[in-house]
């Protein structure tokens, strides 16, 4: 896995893009003291800020600041690296960024400097990645799951299932060669006892990878509906703007609408679609096709019921009629809207296997109701992630959980010691791949790829 750069040099703004106070401009790699000389005229003591003038290759001034030196190993990338703070001009980092690569550096990929800090095993895989995740986090809650993460969270847990793993995998292996012993360790309840112990160590660990993805990602939710449901009203509620027009005229939305918010740190991207029904206008029925795609993404979906004029029996019937790629009655709860017009109280109740919220967006009755589903769909609780995840690692832990079924099915219905060291090494490289230690060249490029120039 290890993989040093001896002889590129690379350079690349640290900052985003953009006017600010100050700018970083970042270079790692062997040149880094020949360049501070050249460009600050001395080459600072390690790990101390110098202020100086910053000069070009035909000694003209670029800007005044600060130049900090890290010497390798002790840096971020493991590499020599060297950090220079001047003023946030895009025009002056352009500048500096333009004399470093006239003294032989090139610019740098996007996260090559987290890359070499995984290459150097400055940190692992899934600590370069909660890089990525802390900058973009979208919420406190968020950025201190990634932080955890950065930290090394998420990785002393997978770290330690993984030397559980080895230890019953060396024992299995010990025993093949003697046939006796082997009879022996499959009749023995400690290795069945330490599969288990394993296979809740491993439940839990995807418990909690669920919620950290759900704080990277969050969840689409989609509205849909006959016109004149209230699905632009509700959007315009949980947004807290006026996000889409809102007309008693049916099919004015004719195009999907999306927002973003946050419920309790997780993100919520909530889409508004053209309201369902027949129609001859070609414009409208391309917003219906758009409102099914929609749907078909959507992990749940709010179906918006006018009180006044539609029962659920008949809502029920045209849900078992629209086309669909997905089973959408497992992600539907009915919300019936406007109960202000009609007899009914604000409630959540189960009818007939399906959710239902009575509320009405008009006058706010219900809509507590509806943010504390929302909650329950979220899964939030009192305890936020202990760690940020990434769908990677859910599709990892699932694999290690299947080859750990399998590893109990050739102890217990086989008895079969050469199938459960086999397993067990396949669970092992599939948890390896969320640190890094078992991973594909082809996926670390796709990762280190999403990350900003600079990191």
């Amino acid at each position: 896995m290890m993989r040093f750069y001896n002889e590129d040099t690379i350079v690349a703004p640290a900052t985003a893009q953009g006017r600010a106070g100050i700018g970083v401009v970042r270079v790692s790699g062997p040149l880094c003291a020949a360049i501070a000389m050249a460009v600050a005229g001395t080459l600072p003591k390690e790990r101390n800020a110098v202020y100086r003038a910053f000069h070009d290759i035909n000694n003209q001034l670029i800007d005044k600041g600060l130049a900090i030196y890290f010497k390798s190993p002790q840096s971020f990338t493991g590499e020599d690296v060297l950090e220079f703070h001047l003023h946030g001009s895009p025009v002056l980092l352009d500048m500096m960024v333009q004399t470093i690569l006239q003294q032989g550096a090139r610019l740098a990929r996007p996260g090559e400097f987290s890359e070499r800090a995984f290459y150097n095993q400055k940190i692992d895989l899934a600590q370069a990645e909660a890089i990525a995740d802390l900058i973009a986090a979208g919420s406190a809650t968020a950025a201190r799951s990634a932080l955890k993460s950065l930290e090394g969270e998420f990785s002393r847990l997978i770290n330690a299932l993984v030397e559980k793993v080895i230890h019953l995998r060396m024992y299995v292996e010990a025993t093949l060669d003697f046939p006796e012993e082997e009879i022996d360790f499959i009749a023995d309840k400690k290795v069945a006892d330490k599969l288990d112990a394993i296979a809740k160590e491993l439940h839990a660990i995807f418990l909690q990878a669920e919620k950290g993805v759900l704080l990277q990602e969050g969840i689409t939710i989609a509205l849909a509906g006959k016109p004149n449901a209230g699905k632009s009203s509700l959007l315009n509620y949980l947004s807290g703007k006026d996000s889409a027009i809102v007309t008693p005229i049916p099919g004015t939305t004719r195009d999907i609408l999306q927002e973003y918010i946050q419920i309790e740190g997780v993100p919520l991207h909530i889409v508004d679609t053209a309201g369902l029904r027949k129609s001859d206008d070609i414009v409208e029925q391309e917003g219906m096709r758009r409102a099914f795609l929609a749907m078909d993404k959507a992990q749940h979906i709010l179906w918006l019921i006018d009180g006044e004029q539609e029962n659920l029996d008949d809502v029920a019937s045209y849900l078992k009629t629209i086309p669909c790629d997905k089973n959408y009655h497992d992600r539907i709860t009915l919300v019936y809207n406007k109960i202000d017009l009609t007899t009914q109280t604000a409630r959540c109740v189960q009818e007939d296997g399906c959710t239902v919220l009575y509320l009405s967006i008009k006058t706010g009755q219900g809509l507590e109701l509806l943010q504390q589903y929302l909650k329950s769909i979220l899964k939030l609780n009192d305890n936020e992630a202990n760690f940020i995840a990434r769908r990677r690692h859910l599709s990892a832990l699932s694999c290690a959980n299947e080859y750990l079924f399998k590893a109990k099915e050739a102890l217990h219905l086989k008895s079969a010691g050469e199938l459960l060291a086999e397993d067990l090494k396949e669970m092992q490289n599939s948890l390896s791949e969320i640190t890094g230690q078992f991973t594909s060249d082809d996926l670390l490029g796709k990762i280190f790829s999403e990350f900003c120039i600079g990191k």
